[in-house]
């Protein structure tokens, strides 16, 4: 079994984002991004250094925005509404969940779609679901296609199986292997018999969000089969993180799978930075 390690990916799109960050530089434009955090979740606080490491590492400049966890609605959308408008800033990341006291999806209605680097508005999935650059793909799914890509794994004429149908990853990347020209089928809680329909697939994308939930009955040993997982978990009883797919169960069984971690979630914040930088060559290009 081949295993689809994401540092390769990740390293070749930091690369080329860093060559584009040059080129904006040489026009006397500094891509930025900022992040937008509630609070002191842990999770959160890891994926905003993971975040600011990454785009630090090819030149982005970062601006850290952080609120108390009662702050107002009011002062948290007029921040949003600051930042949108803000053209020394050229991409948001609102880190999610939000606290109660904030309205997510009005929040997420107060970021430009222009600087939606992560997906997160209703105008960045219209984009995604018609194909057209209108913001920005989830970063999550379009890592799960660039290891595809990046390893040369055949898409079109394809099957293709996603498990999961979450705005943030399933339903999303089911577009985007259609715009691949696979033939998708995505699988949910009312799914009958997940596993007949895994067993048939030349490409798994594991996005179920239960962990090591995806065991030997869904593969096939008669096919060439790519699994992308897509979970993440903290397994107590193995004190490891664990992925969606019991690794043991698919090893031997499936030609190649991505490891947890160091598969989807190491080409994330990759894609994130570059979405940065996309952002600012966009802006640039509506000023000409």
């Amino acid at each position: 079994m081949e295993i689809l390690k994401g540092k390769p990916v990740a390293d070749a799109i930091s690369k080329q984002t860093a060559e584009g960050v040059c080129e904006l530089k040489k026009r006397g434009i500094v891509p930025a991004l900022a992040i937008v955090r509630v609070g002191d979740n842990k999770d959160d606080i890891a994926y905003e250094n993971g975040a600011v490491k990454r785009c630090s590492g090819v030149g982005i400049e970062v601006r850290k925005v952080t609120f108390e966890k009662n702050v107002s609605e009011e002062d948290f959308i007029k921040k949003l509404d600051e930042l949108s408008n803000d053209d020394t800033v050229h991409g948001i990341l609102m880190l999610q969940p939000l606290p109660e006291g904030i309205d997510t999806e009005k929040a997420r209605r107060h970021i430009n779609p222009q600087k939606d680097i992560d997906g997160t508005t209703g105008d960045s999935l219209v984009g995604v679901f018609t194909g057209t650059d209108v913001g920005f793909a989830p970063c999550t799914p379009q890592a799960a296609m660039e290891i595809l890509k990046f390893y040369n794994i055949e898409i079109s004429g394809k099957r293709a199986v996603v498990i999961g149908r979450s705005l943030v990853v399933g339903r999303p990347v089911a577009c985007m292997l259609m715009q691949e020209n696979a033939t998708v089928t995505v699988c949910h809680t009312r799914t009958k018999d997940v596993p007949a329909l895994t067993r048939e697939a030349d490409i798994i994308i594991a996005a179920s969000g239960r962990m090591e939930s995806i065991g030997e009955e869904y593969f096939s040993k008669d096919k060439e089969q790519t699994v992308i997982d897509v979970g993440i978990a903290w397994n107590d009883k193995k004190q490891k993180l664990c992925g969606d797919v019991d690794f043991e169960s698919a090893e031997g069984r499936v030609s190649r799978l991505t490891p947890v971690p160091g598969g989807v979630g190491t080409v994330t914040n990759s894609i994130l930075s570059s979405h940065v930088v996309q952002a600012a060559e966009r802006m640039v290009m509506r000023k000409r």
